[in-house]
């Protein structure tokens, strides 16, 4: 199959990283085409523009910071639209709105294509390595043909229903991660202002109910002082951002979505909106003039499992349909 891919920022690159690395014939695109030169090097084909891609591919990939930017790369004159034929595929990696995802796909679906949403989760770690998690919304015949793409991609492949429904599950999950953060910041805090040592801290938390992936890759770049994760604070407001406007719609009265949604707003405002994320910890350090840093911790996170050929994972209620 012949993919075509737009959007080589920190995750994109590494997924087409990995689609190149198994052997797929594959075009790229980003506005910044030195972004690109990695993959062009290797032997990735370059495109001039979305729709000359999709006349030259079976298979379009976007993988955007936002909606917006989404669809006007579907939607310009020289837009995947404009070119799409019946039979292609085109799938959103993206983390995006579920009513907006909804849309484009009716438009692909007006023009004979099939749409996907298909979100990563697991962090730019695991995309590098194609050990990442994907979601797909779309029909089942549609997952099928794709699936032997997804999992030279990813790992772990779930397919979640209708178009949509992934990129649901992807904001659900990243706010989880996000109210994570947040309070595993104010934890090291107290930790630190209680005279605890933040390296046995970090080993108490890790073997205990009170451990999660967050903890295991964020902190650590927390008590490094780098922070780096790879993730800034305005990708993370966007997304719970989206996850708080779908409780709106379906009129889901939350009480911690809102809190962390200005907490967020105001980090942005204090630290700038291309902060990294796990830097929210520095309002209390701020507030108490208290420094969370300790030794022996990495200043950027890899991933140490191989990289394994990707599977499907069926949901345990799937069988009693």
């Amino acid at each position: 199959m012949r993919v075509g891919f737009i959007g080589l920022g920190n995750v994109g690159a590494k997924l087409a990283g990995s689609l190149l690395r198994n052997g797929i014939d594959l075009t790229v695109r980003d506005l910044d085409k030195s972004a690109a030169q990695p993959l062009l090097d290797a032997g990735a084909k370059w495109g001039e523009s979305p729709a000359a891609m999709t006349e030259h591919v079976d298979f379009m990939i976007t993988c955007l910071p936002s909606p917006t930017i989404s669809a006007a790369v579907l939607e310009a004159d020289d837009g995947i639209l404009s070119a799409l034929k019946p039979g292609q595929i085109w799938a959103e990696m993206s983390t995006t709105d579920e009513a907006e995802v909804r849309r484009l796909g009716a438009l692909v679906k007006a023009s004979g294509g099939e749409p996907i949403d298909c979100p990563v989760s697991g962090g730019c770690h695991r995309a590098a390595t194609g050990n990442i998690a994907i979601f797909a919304g779309c029909e089942r015949d549609t997952f099928e043909r794709v699936l032997p793409v997804l999992t030279t991609m990813g790992r772990r492949i779930l397919h979640t229903g209708d178009l949509g429904s992934a990129s649901m599950l992807k904001v659900m999950t990243n706010y989880l991660a996000t109210a994570n953060l947040v309070t595993l910041a104010e934890a090291l805090v107290v930790s630190k202002a209680a005279g605890m040592d933040l390296g046995t801290t970090y080993e108490a938390i890790r073997i205990s109910s009170g451990n999660s992936f967050v903890h295991e890759t964020e902190s650590q770049v927390i008590l490094n002082g780098s922070r780096d994760i790879n993730f800034t604070m305005d990708l993370v407001s966007k997304d719970i951002g989206i996850f708080q406007q779908i409780a709106e719609r379906h009129e889901v009265p939350l009480e911690v979505s809102p809190l962390l949604c200005e907490i967020f707003e105001d980090g942005q405002e204090r630290y700038g909106t291309r902060e990294f994320s796990p830097n929210i910890i520095r309002r209390l350090e701020d507030a108490t003039g208290i420094e969370v840093l300790a030794p022996g911790f990495p200043a950027d996170i890899t991933d140490d499992e191989p990289e394994e050929t990707g599977y499907e994972v069926i949901p345990a209620s799937r069988g009693l349909d």
